[in-house]
């Protein structure tokens, strides 16, 4: 019989790939393609000084007689995503090392030069990387400043900007660049601009508002036209391309909103004194001006650089007022603006766009940042005044680009867009909208938005309205920025783009840029731009990222003052692992595990249903279920609250189990608990 023979593994180098390396808590990383292949194994050998979430060009190489796995080694850092670190020093043999605070593999860092000033161990320092040249045996970094005296909160704000990429301060260079910037306003640019200064014009935005990028002007055409300006901070006339100022920005792509702070884009320099469009002051902006008649119909419109003087300053709260009572400063006027708005409003929705409605909770902090109230707002016509027409503006910079073409092919430009719904996604949602009742059009992608706003009008104001708004912004796409002019389904236009917000969006400077070359009829192709786009797009998820962090750990950090109560609650979530609940009242999420479930029943996830279903009695928890849960656990390293259901009889018993209150690793255990009638029938056996 003849020997059966053995297939000899082979090993063949491939193409180099580009992605982010991920490196996962046991060592193992991952470099992150996107490619239809999947990612690459990269083991800790082949890190090659790369560090978690940088952007690396990769060796591959096919492992196996089948050739699919694909492992490789980091063969170039193209990009840095983190620069800045947290964590303490530590002194060895005359030198100063810094350990970085994180759960990820790191090498230690070597001080390129020794602290100032004596440090003490446990101190917390912030480092900027500095270089990790080939004949360097770990990274070299200097110091950015010495933590002193402050709260954990403080201090896990920090964290969470830094792990995102996101630097805590502006180079010296950049500083330099932004105060050198004139303040004054040139009789130059005086002769290149119109000038809005003689017309009524005002800013409406958060109370807490520092940095004003956007106003409103109007005035009479005659007795039926009016002309509405918006006026857009002009952060191009300031921040250009190739300076360090401008390097920073690109970098950081956005502003991140946390709930005690903002680390801003742009140096306060410019986003809060030479581009914040303040009340009683001559400001550049750059502005699209619409000529419109009483139904808000579109006459004219017109794009460029102005001059304008803020009159007024209103928070949201003093123009809702002003709507709500018809009385106030500019009275007139802002009830003319939102009567053209809800015009504007009426027919985005009668052409498709999609109507979610929109709640935020807002943290109220006391002088060190720990939160001592949630407040929680709606979206009111003072808000979508402002909104629409920064819609109009946005829409109609988008429409005049995506008219020119350089060679027979459109110019590169920013576009924000935002694709039609997933089918993979949309299925199983419109399965369960049909247990409500609700139907839905799949024949066009305007019948699937009919469809969808039909149900959340029907739906407004009952039991499910909640989960059917949460799950159908699930299935929608995540709208991002890109050079392919694909349109934007949720809003229903097929051109549009970000410029209304250059102080806190880099794709808004550069469309500002590219307008401006429109307008002087010089167009120029920039090769680089889907790049800057991609770029945008994952800054922007990453202070999405940032945001939602922040806000859980000041959730964590406001429960922990309610251990142990009771609260009403609505599911959130459904998991094979439990299910999670946001209370009523504080809008704060947390996790009932199934390990707790399962004391009362067996309990198995039906993804169809969005529900886990006990096997044994039928008792069932679905997402918009409203529930009574107990705060057991609030855990602020890992941004986590535990909850423990109460059911009915526990509520009129008592406790019908063991209460378990889990505070800073102590265990607190009260009350009595019956046994449950399926463990009685298993102990008589």
């Amino acid at each position: 019989m003849a020997k059966k023979q053995k297939v000899k593994k082979q090993k063949v180098a491939e193409d180099s790939a580009k992605g982010v390396l991920e490196i996962t808590r046991s060592g193992l990383a991952y470099v992150v393609t996107g490619d239809p292949e999947g990612d690459v194994l990269v083991r800790p050998a082949g890190y090659n000084r790369a560090f978690h979430g940088d952007t690396v060009r990769v060796s591959v190489s096919r492992d196996g007689w089948d050739g699919r796995k694909r492992e490789g080694k980091v063969e170039e850092v193209l990009h840095r995503r983190q620069t800045d670190f947290i964590g303490n020093l530590r002194q060895h043999a005359g030198r100063w090392f810094f350990l970085p605070d994180t759960d990820k593999p790191m090498p230690y860092f070597e001080m390129d030069v020794a602290p100032e000033e004596e440090i003490d161990e446990e101190q917390k320092v912030i480092v900027r990387f500095i270089k990790w040249d080939k004949d360097d045996r770990r990274p070299k970094c200097e110091m950015i400043e010495v933590v002193k005296g402050q709260n954990l909160g403080e201090m896990a704000m920090k964290d969470i900007l830094l792990e995102s990429g996101f630097p805590l301060t502006f180079s010296d260079e950049a500083l330099e660049d932004a105060e050198r910037l004139p303040e004054t306003i040139s009789p130059d640019e005086l002769k290149v601009r119109r000038d809005f200064r003689d017309v009524l014009t005002f800013t409406i935005d958060p109370a807490d508002a520092r940095d004003f990028d956007d106003a409103l002007s109007i005035r009479a055409v005659n007795k039926t036209t009016w002309e509405v300006g918006v006026h857009i901070a002009d952060v191009s006339h300031f921040v250009t391309p190739g300076t360090e100022l401008d390097e920073e920005a690109y970098g950081r792509a956005t502003s991140v909103y946390l709930p005690d702070r903002v680390n801003p884009m742009l140096p306060e320099r410019i986003s809060n004194e030479l581009c914040s469009l303040r009340p009683n002051e001559d400001k550049y902006t750059f502005s699209a001006v619409f000529e419109v008649n009483s139904k808000c119909e579109v006459k004219k419109t017109w794009l460029g650089r102005t001059v304008i003087h803020s009159d007024h300053r209103f928070s949201y709260e003093d123009a809702q007022q002003v709507i709500e009572t018809g009385e106030g400063k500019f009275a007139e006027e802002i009830l003319l603006l939102n009567k053209l708005a809800k015009q504007l409003r009426k027919r985005r929705f009668d052409k498709g766009a999609i109507n979610f409605s929109s709640t935020e909770a807002k943290f109220q902090l006391d002088e060190t940042g720990k939160p001592i109230g949630i407040i929680i707002k709606e979206s009111k016509e003072a808000h979508q005044l402002i909104e629409e027409w920064m819609l109009m503006a946005n829409k109609a910079v988008a429409e005049k680009v995506s008219e020119i073409k350089i060679k027979d092919k459109p110019l590169p430009f920013p576009y924000r867009v935002h694709d039609q719904p997933n089918a993979e996604k949309l299925e199983p949602f419109m399965a369960f909208a049909r247990k409500f009742g609700y139907k839905f059009n799949t024949s066009t992608p305007d019948e699937i938005a009919a469809s969808f706003n039909t149900m959340l009008a029907q739906a407004k104001g009952t039991p499910q309205q909640a989960v059917l708004e949460q799950l159908g912004i699930r299935t929608m796409a995540k709208a991002i920025y890109t050079t392919q002019n694909i349109g934007h389904y949720g809003l229903g236009f097929e051109n549009y783009c970000h410029f209304t917000s250059p102080i806190r969006r880099y794709p808004d400077v550069l469309a500002h840029r590219i307008l401006q070359q429109v307008l002087d009829g010089k167009p120029q192709a920039d090769k680089k731009m889907e790049e800057k786009c991609k770029h945008s797009s994952e800054r922007e998820r990453a202070a999405m990222d940032c945001e939602r962090s922040a806000n859980k750990y000041k959730q964590v950090e406001y429960m922990q003052d309610f251990l142990g109560e009771t609260f009403e609650a609505v599911i959130s979530g459904v998991s094979t692992f439990g299910f999670w609940a946001e209370t009523v009242l504080h809008k704060c999420e947390g996790l009932v595990s199934l390990k707790d479930l399962n004391y009362y029943d067996d309990f198995r996830l039906v993804q169809s249903d969005y529900a886990l279903v006990g096997y044994r009695w039928g008792r069932s928890f679905r997402m918009g279920d409203t529930v009574t849960i107990r705060v057991v656990a609030a855990n602020l390293e890992r941004r986590q609250i535990d909850y423990e259901w109460v059911s009915d009889s526990d509520m009129k018993k008592g406790h019908a189990r063991p209460v378990v209150v889990r505070a800073k690793n102590a265990r607190v255990k009260t009350g009595k608990a019956p046994i449950p009638r399926n463990q009685k029938r298993r102990k008589k056996g």
